[in-house]
């Protein structure tokens, strides 16, 4: 059989569009096409909630690499049409649109989904937003902001990031977490009264520990209010709901591939199923020498995934050995965090977050396994070699912020390398 495509690459998003660079890159040889349901060549997603919503930057200056890209080397990509069908034995796909394509190798970079609220909660108010993808912001960057009433659902890096644009755009938001803190799920509670703290100061009203209980509607079908498990209401002009995202699974489930909360794969993006790969948001990793399967949804796992895979498919078993890293931009603060952060672990702060830079290092058994660092970039580039190394550390002497961090943690460890 001559198959249509070598690989073929389902999603056309960050982790699709740096897979197919970074196979020709490697001079990988073989036919790539990408299928993407929305009307664009891959982007990148985290400017979407900070430049683009504010209007900086221009939606082609989030593409990946030019449109031109692709036909120069040879990757075909269809956009505006979803794969509906996949056929593991036949190793064919069906689009929405009939066509049916051949593969000898295929990939799921499908990504995720907003987690909704029920329509049953919401009734399809048209003044509810969720932020996924250049259609999601286009739409919300068109309603007016300046005095306008926001309520934000969920206190997540999402949900923050889109708080601090609308307030730098005049909007009134109010910040509504039914967790007693922001990003409870990531990091811990300094970081979490850090972050309350600066939104509160810039005039976002932040309410931890409740709930929105009841939406109320104008005749028009609008959200207009909601009331708060407290009892109080707040007026709605727009409503954010920023809760997560659930990953496009079903078809890989459908067509009998193993998943749980996600596509499993081993550390080389490997599915259940041979010659199928997963890489990106949808993608869960399941031997991480004793740690717990885990699914990452971030860019920088999207890039990792897509050079490991492209190393595997160039006959180069390569693993991700960089510890995951994410950053975040709230007003004039640049978050930088490494590592996984564990409720457990020992907590070592460096710096004063009153004058909002500071770190926060996180230890088990005296090892330094994450950080969070906030306009502290040394130490964020110091911890993450730690991260790395698996240097044991002084907590005592990694505090000190009169010390270089790298350094005294190696000084700690009676090494100097």
């Amino acid at each position: 059989m001559t198959a249509d495509s070598d690989l073929l690459i389902i999603g056309g998003g960050q982790a699709a569009g740096e897979l197919a660079a970074a196979l020709r890159s490697r001079d990988w040889g073989g036919s790539i096409a990408i299928v993407g349901e929305e009307d664009h060549v891959p982007y990148t997603r985290p400017p979407l909630s900070k430049a683009y919503l504010r209007g900086e930057v221009e939606a082609a200056d989030l593409y990946l690499r030019r449109p031109d890209f692709y036909d120069r080397h040879g990757i075909a990509v269809s956009a505006g049409v979803a794969v509906a069908d996949v056929d593991l034995e036949a190793q064919t796909v069906t689009l929405d649109d009939g066509r049916v394509r051949t593969w000898r190798k295929l990939v799921f970079a499908t990504g995720g989904r907003p987690r909704r609220l029920p329509d049953s909660i919401l009734r399809s108010a048209p003044n509810v937003h969720y932020i996924r993808t250049l259609a999601d912001v286009d739409r919300l960057k068109a309603v007016r902001t300046d005095g306008a009433s926001f309520v934000v659902v969920g206190g997540g890096y999402v949900g923050l990031e889109i708080a601090s644009v609308l307030r730098s755009l005049d909007a009134q938001v109010t910040l509504v977490e039914a967790a007693d803190r922001l990003l409870g799920r990531v990091t811990s509670p300094v970081v979490s009264e850090f972050f309350r703290r600066l939104h509160r100061d810039r005039g976002v009203d932040v309410r931890v520990g409740t709930a929105v209980v009841e939406y109320q509607y104008s005749d028009a079908g609008n959200v207009i209010g909601a009331v708060l498990s407290d009892g109080s209401r707040i007026a709605v002009d727009q409503l954010l709901v920023g809760i997560g995202i659930v990953p496009n699974d079903e078809l890989a489930a459908r067509a009998g591939i193993d998943v749980d909360g996600g596509i499993l794969v081993d550390r080389f993006c490997r599915t259940s199923a041979n010659d199928v790969f997963a890489v990106g948001d949808v993608a869960k990793v399941t031997d991480l020498d004793g740690e717990p399967p885990r699914r990452l949804e971030s860019m920088p796992n999207a890039v990792s995934h897509a050079r490991v895979l492209a190393d595997y498919l160039s006959g180069v078993e390569q693993p991700a050995v960089d510890p995951p890293w994410f950053w975040s931009d709230q007003y004039d603060i640049k978050l930088q965090s490494a590592g996984l952060v564990v409720p457990d672990d020992e907590l070592v702060i460096r710096g004063n977050p009153d004058e909002r830079r500071f770190s926060v290092l996180y230890l088990c058994d005296g090892v330094v396994t994450a950080v969070d660092a906030i306009g502290s970039p040394a130490d964020y580039a110091a911890a993450r070699k730690l991260i790395a190394q698996r240097v044991p550390v002084d907590a005592g002497i990694a505090a000190d912020p009169g010390r270089r961090l790298l350094e005294a943690a190696l000084a700690s460890a009676g090494t100097t390398d």
